[in-house]
């Protein structure tokens, strides 16, 4: 079978295209025929080598999704043919969070992912799609969409007529404007490109603020808030625009840690945290059992995910480059069909 490796730490020209064979399921696996993977930015992290330590070689990619082409002995859930996207942390099945629970992860560390045609889950460790979406769709949720899902309703418990901020255009920021909208949220997005807020504008979000216009945006949402703030911001900016988010949140406000896309390492005014209430959840995917209430919820609501762009198994590098220009406006991904 044809797979992708990650065979050093640095750009894409890391990747290789190589053949393996192809696995057989021992007691209690299942095979996974991938027919799509999507990218997130926590694969360009563990390719420069800033995601902690990774065994190399390593197959890339946490998301994707496929058809079971075998079965191993002791499978009760699954039959061949039916679709599944395997989950981003297999270990990490229901309940909280815990070092033993994330300790795995796919496409990260010493765990192989999903960029390659044939893939081997334990049972457990993948979820039905949803029978609305492609492949290609279906793809795109074990991460971004269970991230958004987890930070506004598991964490967040959203209310309809809140206000939610959220920040950029990318795979967790759309699912999180789509999610929001559900709910009934009132939705402001900051982007850096005044097609990028006319296209969330369009998906349903109420305002925009372009923040390279407005540098301190956190006084436009408070002036469209009615002087107020948010009730929920996706904080996917990190050290860059975490300040400026506890200016934007009102008292009692939730801000969920998301994304690091503005680097690591922030001074704050603890008194910004203090005084107005905050509260600040660290978010970290999400569990299978949450995967499967975010799905139950995409049928209702027939959720289909934006893909901006979809690339052929043998253009798996170009992906990756075009992913690190930041110039997508919802997923990338790589067809394997």
């Amino acid at each position: 079978m044809r797979a992708w490796e990650l065979q050093g730490v640095g750009g894409s020209e890391e990747l290789k295209l190589v053949d393996r064979p192809e696995p057989q399921p021992s007691f209690g696996q299942i095979l996974v025929r991938v027919r799509a993977a999507s990218l997130n930015f926590r694969d360009l992290i563990v390719m420069q080598g800033a995601y902690g330590r990774v065994s190399l070689p390593l197959v890339p990619l946490s998301d994707g999704a496929g058809e079971i082409a075998a079965i191993g002995e002791g499978v009760t859930q699954w039959k061949l043919g039916d679709g599944v996207a395997g989950t981003f942390f297999p270990h990490w099945l229901t309940g909280p969070s815990s070092a033993e629970k994330i300790k795995i992860s796919l496409g990260g560390g010493s765990t192989n992912g999903m960029l390659a045609e044939y893939v081997l889950l334990d049972e457990e460790a993948a979820v039905r799609i949803p029978p609305h979406q492609t492949f290609e769709e279906a793809a795109t949720m074990p991460c971004a969409a269970l991230t958004a899902w987890n930070a506004l309703i598991e964490q967040g418990n959203l209310k309809a007529g809140e206000t939610v901020v959220i920040i950029g255009t990318g795979g967790v920021s759309l699912f999180g404007l789509q999610i929001a909208k559900w709910y009934g949220a009132k939705i402001i997005v900051l982007s850096s490109s005044d097609k990028k807020i006319d296209l969330a504008i369009a998906l349903g979000a109420d305002a925009g603020i372009n923040y390279s216009q407005h540098p301190q945006w956190e006084r436009k949402v408070v002036e469209l808030t009615g002087g107020l703030g948010a009730d929920h911001i996706l904080e996917v900016g990190g050290a860059g625009t975490l300040a400026q988010s506890l200016r934007a949140a009102r008292v009692g406000g939730h801000i969920a840690m998301i994304g690091i896309l503005g680097g690591t390492a922030s001074e704050l005014r603890v008194t910004d945290i203090l005084m107005n209430s905050l509260r600040i959840n660290g978010i970290y995917v999400g569990s299978r059992e949450m995967f499967e209430r975010l799905n139950r919820a995409a049928i209702q609501h027939r959720l289909k995910p934006i893909i901006d762009q979809v690339f052929p198994l043998l253009e798996a590098r170009a992906a990756y480059d075009y992913l690190k220009t930041q110039k997508h406006f919802g997923k990338i991904i790589i067809s394997l069909a």
